[in-house]
């Protein structure tokens, strides 16, 4: 199999993207850097905003949540928005408010499950530690990123010897007793909260005085790769969701001058419900586009003649299919890695695509020669859902839900296609320049 130096050259910045994002608030900080290497330009929400055609701009809420856009050359009543939309939360483990604590020698730190994880990949793996502190200052709380960058907690596996079925059974863990991760042998001079804050102190270069409390997510450190007969896959963690925002960004970012005012939002808490200020359910996406509108003389009228000339392509990831599981999927829709992007359809809205929406992608692809696959989840399971139902149902416009097939999703460590990574980029570049 055969793959263009470019096509692979996509991949590779793929994986750098999300080596360097570790966490939710890290996604946005890399997005940031990518953006304004880029010519893109930050406004303050608590700002007027003055717009020029062909500006490239972009909005931070709550650190972990983004929206970037180009504003287009032509009249936005009558040339609208397109939209790509996508989530920067992976599921995993979260730390607790008051995490440290010791047990049979031991400090161990408690977690909450976030999301929907397969909580057995997180066993055995070299896991480090990733989030945003706040600390006390004297212009009042100040916020910083810190990273673990190196393995710094484990969750060990309960050895056969111990627990016989697990071959039978499968890998379980309750949730409250088991996850706890290990942290290292406690300190005879401080508590394991005092211990746990001069670790984090030391690796964000403050005094531990100043720490208030922290957001921490646990990721694993171990970097992605391809593998493969060809080298024709990667692996990675959080590819769901970070290769839809990856490819999103990089169309995007090749913009030049479009007619239609193009954006990308990407956005926190997908995997728990999106209910959230920052979240696709909240009015982040809302606020930005009407405030677009405004800043370019529009009245109310002319912003929902422009939202009725938009259209919004929601990312995320599809499932591939996996030859040792022939059960799990639905006979007739067997996605392929390496085959090109998704267009998900489900009859009860779980994705937003309708037979025009579908179409409308397709045309893209037809144009392009770029292959294109549909997927349906069997009837007798329940079907997962994005961010695509709930932004159509806000702002009213025609939305479709695609994705990159990928393996094991929710797993720590998942899998994609090079050649797919490039396509989908290749498609929504030429959907910003419609």
């Amino acid at each position: 199999m055969h793959i263009a130096e470019n096509t692979r050259g996509h991949a590779q910045e793929l994986l750098d993207f999300i080596d360097a994002s570790p966490s939710p608030w890290h996604v946005v900080a890399t997005i940031e850097g990518i953006l304004q290497a880029h010519g893109f330009v930050r406004l303050g929400e608590d700002e007027r905003w003055s717009l020029q055609a062909g500006g490239r701009y972009y909005v931070v809420r709550g650190d972990s949540s983004v929206a970037a856009f180009v504003a287009g050359r032509g009249s936005l009543d009558q040339t609208g928005f397109h939209v790509v939309g996508a989530h920067t939360d992976s599921p995993g483990l979260r730390l607790k408010p008051r995490a440290p604590h010791t047990g049979e020698g031991l400090t161990r730190l408690g977690v909450e499950v976030y999301g929907g994880p397969i909580l057995a990949t997180f066993a055995d793996r070299d896991l480090g530690l990733a989030g945003r502190i706040n600390l006390r200052s004297a212009e009042g709380i100040k916020t910083v990123r810190v990273r673990f960058e190196e393995p710094l907690v484990r969750l060990p596996n309960l050895a056969i010897h111990m627990n016989r079925a697990v071959n039978e059974d499968g890998l379980k863990f309750n949730k409250q007793t088991e996850l706890p991760l290990l942290l290292g042998s406690p300190s005879a001079a401080f508590s394991p909260g005092e211990q746990f804050v001069a670790l984090l102190a030391e690796r964000a270069e403050v005094d531990s005085g100043e720490i208030i409390n922290w957001e921490l997510n646990v990721y694993d450190t171990q970097k992605g790769v391809f593998w493969g007969a060809h080298r024709e896959f990667i692996a990675d963690s959080q590819l769901d969701n970070l290769a839809s925002c990856h490819a999103g960004l990089t169309a995007l970012n090749a913009l030049s001058e479009p007619l239609r005012t193009c954006v990308c939002g990407f956005f926190d808490h997908e995997e728990i419900g999106s209910e959230s200020a920052k979240g696709a359910d909240g009015n982040f996406l809302s606020d930005v586009m009407e405030r677009i509108a405004h800043a370019f003389d529009l009245d109310a009228v002319g912003y929902k003649q422009a939202l009725a000339r938009s259209f919004l392509v929601s990312a995320d990831m599809a499932h591939a299919y996996q030859p040792n599981f022939p059960a799990a999927y639905e006979p007739g829709h067997l996605i392929q890695v390496n085959e090109g992007p998704v267009i998900k359809s489900n009859a009860n809205q779980r994705y937003a695509t309708d037979s025009v929406s579908q179409a409308y992608f397709m045309s893209i692809c037809d144009t392009l020669s770029v292959p294109y696959q549909q997927y349906s989840h069997r009837t007798d399971l329940g079907c997962g859902s994005t961010i695509g139902p709930m932004l159509a149902a806000r702002l009213g416009i025609a939305t479709v839900d695609v994705g990159n097939p990928m393996w094991a999703m929710h797993s720590c460590r998942e899998s994609a296609g090079v050649v797919d990574h490039a396509l989908l980029i290749q498609v929504l570049q030429a959907f910003f320049q419609r």
